[in-house]
C-alpha cells in the first residue's frame, strides 16, 4: 500500500516545501488550500518531484470550521474507499491578523492557529488509527513565549495585538499537541510539534512590518523589535520545513512521540507551559465547546 500524506496549507511556502519534502521520501501528498490555481501549480511541482505517486489538491478553507468538518470527512471516505492508510497529517496551517477579526463569531487567530488542526485532527483520528504507524505534525512557533497562558475564554484579557494573540494560539495548540500524544500512546500515531523558526513567506511579509501587533511596551523599541524580526523570517521556506518533513519521516522517531522538532530538525525541550496539564485541560475544555468534533 501507498505512504499517503495530507498538508494543510501546503500549496505555498512552508507548507509546499514540505509536501516537496515527503512527496521526495515515497508520500503520495494532499495538499489543503484555498486557491485552486495556487493549487494546480502545486500539484505540477510536486509531480514532478514524485511522478510515481501522484499528489492531489483539496480545496477548503481552514478558517471555517464547517469547511474543515467537510474537508476530514472527505479524507476519511477516500482513504476507507482507497484502502490506502493516511500515514502522515501534517497541520501547517497559520495566520497572524493585525487588526482583531471574527471568524462564525470566533476570534481569528484562535480558530485557525488552534481549533482548525485540533478539529481535523480530531476529526480524522479513527483514519488515522487505522493506518498506523501513522504521526501527526503540528507546525508550531516562538512565538509561544509571549503568548498569555490563561484559557478561560477564547480571548484573553487586555487588548489585542496580533502576534501576542498569535503566539498564545500556537501555545494552545501545542499544549494540545503534547496532551494528545499521551492520549494516544500505545495507538501506533505519534504526535509531533515542529517549529520552522521563521521564513520569508506570505504571513511574514505582510503582518510583521505592522508595530500594530505587538504590545504598547514593544512598541517603544520598533526599530529593535523589526530588525529582530526581520533577520528571523529572512531564510527560505525550504530550510524551514525541514522541521516538519524530520518529524514526518524520520525512523530515528519510530515509536517515539510528543516531542518538538527544533529549527534545526532536531528534537529540543517544549516550553514549561506547553506541558502544564492544568493548562492543556482548560485548553481541551476551551476546544471541546468552540470546536465540537461530532455535531448534532
Amino acid at each position: 500500500m501507498r505512504k499517503t500524506a495530507v498538508v494543510t496549507a501546503g500549496t505555498a511556502g512552508i507548507g509546499l516545501e514540505t509536501a516537496l519534502g515527503l512527496a521526495a521520501a515515497g508520500y503520495a501528498v494532499t495538499v489543503v488550500g484555498r486557491d485552486a490555481e495556487r493549487g494546480v501549480r502545486a500539484v505540477a511541482r510536486i509531480d514532478a518531484t514524485n511522478p510515481a505517486h501522484r499528489s492531489r489538491f483539496l480545496s477548503a478553507d481552514l478558517g471555517s470550521l464547517d469547511d474543515v468538518r467537510a474537508l476530514a470527512d472527505r479524507i476519511a471516505a477516500d482513504h476507507a474507499a482507497s484502502g490506502d492508510p493516511l500515514t502522515v497529517l501534517v497541520n501547517n496551517i497559520g495566520a497572524m491578523f493585525p487588526e482583531r477579526l471574527s471568524l462564525d463569531g470566533i476570534e481569528a487567530s484562535f480558530v485557525v492557529n488552534h481549533l482548525s488542526p485540533y478539529l481535523l485532527t480530531e476529526r480524522l483520528l479513527p483514519t488515522l488509527t487505522a493506518g498506523a504507524p501513522s504521526r501527526i505534525v503540528n507546525v508550531t512557533s516562538g512565538a509561544v513565549a509571549l503568548g498569555r497562558r490563561v484559557f478561560d475564554a477564547v480571548e484573553p484579557p487586555g487588548g489585542y495585538y496580533g502576534f501576542h494573540w498569535y503566539g498564545r494560539a500556537k501555545l494552545a495548540n501545542l499544549a494540545y499537541t503534547l496532551d494528545l500524544a499521551a492520549r494516544l500512546e500505545g495507538t501506533g500515531v505519534s504526535v509531533f510539534a515542529a517549529d520552522p523558526g521563521g521564513a520569508a513567506t506570505d504571513m511574514t511579509n505582510g503582518t510583521l512590518t505592522d508595530p500594530k501587533i505587538v504590545s504598547p511596551a514593544l512598541r517603544l523599541l520598533w526599530p529593535l523589535v523589526r530588525r529582530r524580526f526581520e533577520r528571523s523570517t529572512s531564510g527560505p521556506a525550504s530550510v524551514a520545513a525541514r522541521p516538519s518533513i524530520a518529524a514526518a519521516t524520520d525512523e530515528t522517531l519510530t515509536g517515539r512521540t510528543g516531542i518538538v522538532i527544533g529549527a534545526q530538525a532536531r528534537p529540543v525541550a517544549p516550553p514549561r507551559a506547553a506541558a502544564d496539564p492544568r493548562l492543556a485541560g482548560a485548553v481541551r475544555r476551551l476546544s471541546e465547546r468552540h470546536a465540537p468534533v461530532v455535531t448534532t
